[in-house]
C-alpha cells in the first residue's frame, strides 16, 4: 500500500516527507540496511561506498562513524561516496547534506575504474613529507548495479522491463567493480559485496571469480554468528545459467557463437573450453583497469569502449537487440548444435563449486517479510599475488588484441608477444591490480548525451593529448576536471582572523588547513567549507598526485558571505549546516531566548527588539554587534555556559540589524523547529495573524514581513540570491 494514495494516511505521509527532508529520519527499506551492518565499522576507519547513489546506505555509514562522538568533536573516520552518474551524484549530495558532516567526500567515477592515488607512483619526491602515502580503505561497500529482481515485491512494475539476460550482461561489470574494490582494500580490511538480485550469475558466480583471481589473498568470511536474529540462507554451490531460452550446466554447453557473451566465470567451476574467447576462465575486464598506474592511459579510448560493452551486455536475453538476435539466429543455422541443444533443465548435468560459497547469505522475501538481498563478506589477508595479476594481464591483453580473429579460429592460447608484456614490473602492489586509467577526463568529456560520433572525436583529442598531461600537471587553481569546480584550501588569514574575532571562536577549534572553497578567485569566495582531518589528508594526497579524484562535493558548509549596507565587522555569516559543529566553540554573538520568544522568532521570521516578550532579551539583542548571531533556546538548561555541548540544544542562525532580529533558516526547517518546541513545552502554534507582535517602527511606518518567506533586516543585502540556506527578500516600509 502506498501512503500517498491513502487519504486517511495523507497527513502521516506529509509528516514523513518533512522529517526526511530536514534530516530527522531517513526512509529506507529494512533489508537494504543489512549490508553496511556486516562491515563492522570502527570510529577510525576509512570507508568507500563504490556505488553510493541514492545515498541511503552512505547516510547509514555516516551515522555509524558519528554515533560515538560528542558535540563539536569530529570522528577520525571518513566516508568516500562514489557514483558514476552525475545526476545521481546530485541526489546523493542532497541525501547526505542532511547529515551535516565534515567527514564525507563525494566523487564521480566509474566504480570499476576508481582512481588509485599513490605518492610512490605519481609523486615520489613528496613521500617523505606526507603522512598519507596511498589511498586505501579499511571498509568497502560494494553494492553493485544489478538486475533488481529482488525488489519485485515493492516494485512489481519492474517485470515490464526485466529479462533473464540482464544478469548475464551485468556479470562482467560486477566482477570488475568487485575486483577494483579488492585492489583498494587494506590488508586486514573487509569488503561487503551485495546485490538486490537472486540470480546466482550476479551473486555466487561473481564471488567465486573473485576468490579464484585473488587466491589465498582474500577469504570469504563466515559471518553466521553476526546478527543472529537475521534469517538468512546459505549461498548456492551449484546452479545453471539461462541463455536464449536454454539452460546451460557448464561452459561446454554454450553455443560457439555465444561464448563471448556467456563467460566461464558465470558457472560454478569457472572453467572455460578450449574454443572460449576468454583466458583461464577469467572474465574479460577492461585492460586499462588492470594497471593504470603502470600504463599512462595510452589505451583510454579502448578502455571506454570495453566499459560500454560491459554495460550493453545487460540487454542480452529474450528482448535483446533485434539486429543481434537476427545475426545470431542466422549463425545458429550454420553451427552444429549437437549436445548443446539442451532445453530440459532436469536433463542437464550441472557443475559443483569447490569454493566455500555457502558462507554467502541469501535473504529471501518470504522468510521475514522483506525484500530479497544477496550479501558476501570478504576479507583481504595479504597483498594480491603478483604472479596471478601478471597472468590475468597477459590473458586479457592477448584476448583483447585480436578477439574476433581468435574466436573465428577457435584459439584459446594465452601466449603473449614479448612487447605486450613489457610493462611488467617487479614491484606490483595492490594499487597496480585493477586501477583506473591514468587520466579520467573522459568521465566528463564524454557524456551520455553525446552521440557516438561526438564521443569518438573527443576521445581522439584526449588520447592525442596524453603525453602532455603526463609530463605537466595542471595547477590547483586551474582544476583538472571539466565542469567541476576545483577544491581550493582557503588561506586568507585576514578573513579567518576577522571570523575568529567576531564570533569569539576558541583556539581549540582548528580552522587552519581545514577550510576549503570551490572558487579559484579567493577575493570572491561565497562559501567556505570545513573538512575533517581525515578528509584534509586525502585532499593533500589528491593534490600531490595530480587531482586524480573528481570531487563533486565535500565537507560541511560552515561560513557564507553576507554583505550589509550599514557594514558589519565580519563579511561571513554562520551556516545553519555548520552551526551544530561550531556552536560549542563560539563565545560571542550569542543570545539565550525563552520558549515563547523563540517560538515567535520562528513563526514571524523577523521581530523588532521592543516586541519581544522578554524585554531583557530585546535589550541584549540590540546590544550585539550588527551582523550574524546565534539564538539558543534556554528552556530546560540551568547552566547556560554548557548549552553548546548539549546535543539536544536547539539553536538558530539569525541576523541582527539596526532595529530588529531576523531568523535565517529555511521555511521547512523553521516549521520543524517550531513544531518540536511547541510539542516539548506545550505551546500553542497560532496562525500568523493571531497574536502577531506589533511591528510598527518609530517613524510611523509598518514593516510587513512575509511569515512564510525568508526575510532579513532591510539594511542587510545578501551578496547572492542563490544562497543555499535561505531566500532573502527585503523588508520594505509602506507608508
Amino acid at each position: 500500500m502506498q501512503l500517498r494514495r491513502n487519504q486517511a494516511l495523507e497527513s502521516f505521509h506529509e509528516f514523513l516527507k518533512q522529517e526526511n527532508e530536514v534530516g530527522n529520519i531517513t526512509r529506507q527499506e529494512a533489508v537494504s540496511m543489512v549490508p553496511p551492518l556486516f562491515l563492522n565499522v570502527q570510529p577510525d576507519h576509512h570507508i568507500l561506498d563504490m556505488c553510493a547513489a541514492p545515498g541511503s546506505k552512505t547516510f547509514q555509514l555516516l551515522e555509524m562513524i558519528h554515533q560515538s562522538t560528542k558535540p563539536g568533536v569530529l570522528p577520525t573516520a571518513m566516508v568516500v561516496a562514489n557514483d558514476v552518474d552525475v545526476q545521481r551524484c546530485n541526489l546523493l549530495i542532497h541525501q547526505t547534506k542532511r547529515m551535516c558532516t565534515a567527514n564525507l567526500i563525494v566523487t564521480n567515477h566509474e566504480a570499476q575504474n576508481f582512481p588509485g592515488c599513490s605518492l610512490a607512483k605519481f609523486c615520489p619526491e613528496a613521500c617523505a613529507e606526507s603522512k598519507l602515502q596511498r589511498l586505501e580503505f579499511d571498509r568497502i561497500l560494494c553494492d553493485v548495479p544489478c538486475s533488481g529482481d529482488g525488489t519485485a515485491r515493492k516494485a512489481p512494475d519492474m517485470w515490464r522491463t526485466w529479462n533473464i539476460g540482464m544478469g548475464n550482461g551485468l556479470h562482467r561489470l560486477q566482477v570488475e567493480i568487485a575486483m577494483r574494490g579488492i585492489g583498494l582494500l587494506k590488508v586486514g580490511g573487509r569488503m561487503v559485496y551485495s546485490t538486490c538480485s537472486m540470480n546466482p550469475v550476479e551473486n555466487e558466480a561473481v564471488v567465486g571469480e573473485i576468490l579464484r583471481r585473488c587466491g589465498d589473498s582474500v577469504e570469504l568470511l563466515d559471518v553466521s554468528n553476526e546478527l543472529p536474529e537475521l534469517i538468512r540462507r546459505p549461498g548456492l554451490r551449484t546452479w545453471k545459467v539461462r541463455d536464449r531460452a536454454s539452460w546451460l550446466g557448464s561452459h561446454n554447453d554454450v553455443l560457439h557463437y555465444r561464448k563471448n557473451a556467456i563467460l566461464p566465470s558465470m558457472f560454478p567451476s569457472g572453467k572455460g573450453t578450449t574454443d572460449s574467447c576468454t583466458v583461464g576462465g577469467s572474465v574479460e575486464v577492461n585492460i586499462n583497469a588492470v594497471d593504470a598506474d603502470m600504463n599512462e592511459s595510452g589505451d583510454m579510448v579502448e578502455g571506454k569502449e570495453e566499459t560500454k560493452i560491459a554495460t550493453s551486455d545487460s540487454n542480452n536475453g529474450d528482448n535483446a537487440n533485434t539486429e543481434e538476435i537476427k545475426q545470431d539466429e542466422s549463425e545458429s543455422v550454420k553451427v552444429s548444435r549437437g549436445s548443446d541443444e539442451k532445453t530440459d533443465s532436469a536433463s542437464i548435468v550441472t557443475e559443483h563449486s569447490n569454493l566455500p560459497l555457502h558462507r554467502c547469505m541469501r535473504i529471501i522475501p518470504h522468510d521475514q517479510n522483506s525484500g530479497a538481498f544477496f550479501i558476501a563478506v570478504l576479507q583481504k589477508l595479504s597483498p594480491l599475488n603478483e604472479s596471478l595479476v601478471v597472468e590475468v594481464m597477459k590473458g586479457e591483453r592477448s584476448t583483447s588484441k585480436d578477439k574476433a580473429l581468435k574466436c573465428s579460429n577457435g584459439q584459446g592460447s594465452d601466449t603473449v608477444p614479448a612487447e605486450e608484456i613489457s610493462v611488467q614490473q617487479p614491484g606490483v602492489d595492490d594499487t597496480h591490480v585493477l586501477v583506473e586509467q591514468q587520466n579520467r577526463d573522459m568521465d566528463t568529456e564524454i557524456s551520455k548525451d553525446k552521440s557516438s560520433e561526438e564521443a569518438k572525436v573527443v576521445a581522439g583529442e584526449a588520447q592525442n593529448d596524453q603525453a602532455t598531461r603526463r609530463d605537466k600537471r595542471k595547477t590547483q587553481n586551474q582544476g583538472r576536471w571539466r565542469g567541476v569546480d576545483p577544491v581550493i584550501f582557503f588561506k586568507d588569514e585576514a578573513t579567518i582572523r576577522s571570523i575568529v574575532s567576531f564570533y569569539g571562536i576558541k583556539d581549540s577549534f582548528a580552522l587552519e588547513g581545514h577550510l576549503v572553497t570551490r572558487n579559484p578567485d579567493t577575493n570572491h569566495v561565497k562559501r567556505i567549507y570545513y573538512v575533517s582531518k581525515s578528509v584534509k589528508e586525502v585532499l593533500d594526497l589528491n593534490l600531490k598526485v595530480g587531482e586524480r579524484l573528481k570531487i563533486t562535493s565535500l565537507g560541511l558548509k560552515i561560513f557564507e558571505r553576507q554583505s550589509s549596507k550599514e557594514g558589519s565587522p565580519c563579511t561571513f555569516r554562520l551556516s545553519s549546516e555548520g552551526l551544530p559543529l561550531l556552536l560549542p566553540y563560539i563565545t560571542k554573538q550569542i543570545l539565550y531566548a525563552s520558549a515563547i520568544d523563540f517560538q515567535h522568532l520562528l513563526q514571524y521570521r523577523i521581530i523588532k527588539f521592543p516586541d519581544f516578550v522578554d524585554a531583557k532579551f530585546g535589550e541584549q539583542a540590540s546590544a550585539l554587534l550588527q551582523g550574524c548571531c546565534v539564538v539558543i533556546l534556554r528552556e530546560g538548561h540551568e547552566d547556560l555556559e554548557s548549552i553548546g555541548m548539549d546535543p539536544s540544544a536547539i539553536a538558530v542562525v539569525c541576523w541582527k540589524g539596526k532595529t530588529n532580529l531576523c531568523v535565517m533558516v529555511t521555511p521547512m526547517d523553521g516549521r520543524e523547529l517550531l513544531e518540536r518546541i511547541s510539542f516539548r513545552f506545550g505551546l500553542k502554534i497560532p496562525k500568523v495573524d493571531d497574536g502577531k507582535p506589533d511591528l510598527k517602527s518609530d517613524d510611523g511606518s509598518d514593516e510587513q514581513p512575509d511569515g512564510g518567506a525568508e526575510t532579513v533586516d532591510p539594511d542587510c543585502v545578501p551578496e547572492s540570491k542563490a544562497s543555499e540556506d535561505m531566500d532573502i527578500s527585503d523588508v520594505k516600509d509602506t507608508e
